[in-house]
């Protein structure tokens, strides 16, 4: 902890119990969309008080919220991961299940992007046990299995991948790309992935 990162003398404030005051709740939100970007942009070095400061917050609400920089992690990547597996149902109710399935990619890719600025605390963390170790890979194979099936059933997915199988390879697209950090690269690659996934037309082998 840096003394940037040191919170203030009286320490965090207590939990009183009662519900979160709706401006509390709007600061919290604004902390951890701040922080993300910040980490993001430093991986994962930005200085609380600055990290206060864009938020328009004081050190003190910050820590009121999250008494530790890995607290704050920890929240931003459990948020992350609730919004990317939570979309999957959300898209599939307002688009065709192979366009839900490219839109869900795009919000996995800024998902892992978003967890490259963090990676070091939450490993460590995670080794530590400071945070607890989240079951992820386990939730975003349910939100594809949710779009694999709900293709498959409409005829415009293959019924024959596991949902696994496509962890895999969106995995393997993210850990390729991640060094060259080309969206158009990694855009295309999805698509492919896509392309992969959709049925054979009869008559016709697959390559």
């Amino acid at each position: 902890m840096t003394a940037s990162d040191s919170p203030p003398p009286d320490g965090p404030a207590k939990a009183t119990g009662r519900p979160a005051r709706a401006d509390a709740r709007r600061n919290r939100e604004r902390l951890l969309e701040v922080a993300r970007d910040a980490f993001t942009a430093t991986d994962g070095k930005a200085p609380l008080d600055a990290i206060a400061r864009e938020a328009g917050v004081g050190i003190g609400t910050l820590y009121r919220h999250f008494p530790t920089r890995e607290a704050l992690v920890e929240a931003i990547y459990a948020a992350e991961l609730d919004a990317v597996v939570t979309s999957a149902p959300a898209l599939l109710s307002t688009l065709p299940p192979e366009a839900a399935l490219r839109a869900w990619m795009d919000r996995y890719a800024a998902f892992f992007a978003a967890k490259r600025g963090i990676s070091d605390t939450l490993r460590a963390g995670w080794a530590s046990g400071a945070i607890a170790t989240p079951a992820t890979r386990e939730r975003l194979t349910a939100a594809i299995a949710v779009i694999l099936d709900a293709g498959a059933q409409a005829g415009s997915l293959r019924a024959d991948v596991e949902p696994d199988e496509v962890t895999m390879m969106l995995l393997g697209v993210f850990l390729s790309t991640t060094a060259g950090n080309s969206p158009e690269l990694t855009g295309r690659l999805l698509d492919l992935v896509v392309d992969a996934l959709r049925p054979v037309a009869e008559g016709r082998p697959r390559a």
